[in-house]
């Protein structure tokens, strides 16, 4: 018998009656079974009731007995530009196939912590943004002080500016955020809370700190209307210094930035390229890569995150439904963070 034949014979032993949940590498077993039932069963990503990332889907009643929170935030009154990021939410729950194990990160969150989807902010008005602000601040509140880590799917980049009043209640919290714009505008037209100034009333309120604040991503011929995020201390990294030889070096800057202390991340989906999200509000050529922007999350593990949100995703200007699945996608990281942040509650 040659050593080909030999071997051929060794994978037929192992592997010829082997189900799928059968795996022989100790760290990919503790993963299967999690994930697989008796005879290598799994249930069916198109089946059942969607949900963020196909998370157990429960009351908001029940959130203390989470550590993370997922919800929907359907509102987009603060746009400037394109709307329909209100359907954001419905898009991301309707991406049937991500995860459940991040091969980067070496983990399952869904499966390795307390995680549901408690559906969606309730609110009152949907004509009215300050009302709708105020719901939002309220149901994140409820969350935070339940010691629950608030995930949120927008919606407009309005809705992170209420949670971080939420999240940054006892103290002025740091960020990364990584978007096409910084987001840190003044009043236009009489309205101060739209989406292109959250950032700007979050460190006014004093719930963001400026100095602990990394914007990654930046572009779009807008840059003079945002000196504030200078002017207070943020760091600002433009995407045209942005190279995959760079990315080690901007993601150990962005450590260093937000230190060890509470920390949100707010990801814009118009921080990608439109060539891979066109399905967004506010388009800028000269994006982020899937690629790249993955890379730059996973390099966060470990940092101390109490809080984090998606944004902006508008289906309605993407037929593919590739800006959806490129969000659920950068939820997927995001969560898969949380498991590794210091403030992750122990239930």
């Amino acid at each position: 018998m040659t050593d080909k034949t030999k071997k051929l014979e060794d994978l037929r032993a192992q592997f010829a009656e082997a189900d799928g949940g059968t795996i022989f590498t100790p760290k990919y077993q503790r993963i299967a079974d999690q994930i697989f039932s008796e005879g290598g069963r799994r249930p069916a990503p198109y089946a059942g009731i969607p949900t963020l990332l196909d998370a157990p889907q429960k009351p908001v009643e029940t959130i203390q007995d989470l550590q993370v929170a997922l919800f929907g935030v359907p509102m987009d009154l603060g746009v400037t530009n394109r709307n329909g990021a209100r359907f954001g939410p419905r898009a991301l729950r309707a991406i049937e196939r991500v995860g459940p194990y991040n091969d980067a990160l070496e983990t399952a969150p869904l499966h390795e912590m307390a995680v549901a989807d408690i559906g969606d902010v309730p609110f009152r008005s949907r004509f009215d943004l300050a009302q709708s602000h105020e719901d939002i601040e309220a149901f994140a509140r409820n969350i935070v002080t339940q010691h629950v880590l608030p995930m949120a799917v927008g919606g407009d980049h309005s809705i992170t500016h209420p949670i971080l009043r939420a999240v940054g209640a006892e103290g002025p919290v740091g960020m990364i955020h990584i978007d096409a714009h910084c987001d840190t505008g003044g009043s236009y037209e009489g309205e101060k809370f739209h989406h292109g100034g959250p950032f700007r009333n979050a460190v006014l309120d004093g719930v963001l700190d400026p100095e602990r604040t990394i914007q990654i991503g930046i572009r779009g011929a807008a840059g003079y209307i945002w000196e504030f995020s200078t002017l207070s201390g943020m760091t600002v990294i433009e995407a045209k210094d942005i190279t995959e030889e760079r990315l080690p070096e901007i993601v150990a800057l962005a450590r260093d930035v937000v230190g060890d202390g509470p920390t949100y991340l707010s990801f814009d989906i118009d921080s990608l390229d439109p060539a891979f999200a066109p399905g967004t509000g506010t388009p800028e050529v000269g994006g982020l890569t899937p690629r790249e922007a993955m890379k730059l999350i996973r390099g966060f593990k470990g940092v101390n995150f109490v809080g984090a949100d998606v944004v902006e995703v508008a289906p309605a200007y993407d037929a593919t439904s590739n800006t959806a699945q490129n969000g659920a996608q950068m939820l997927f990281e995001i969560l898969s963070l949380m498991q590794f942040s210091p403030s992750l509650p122990k239930k």
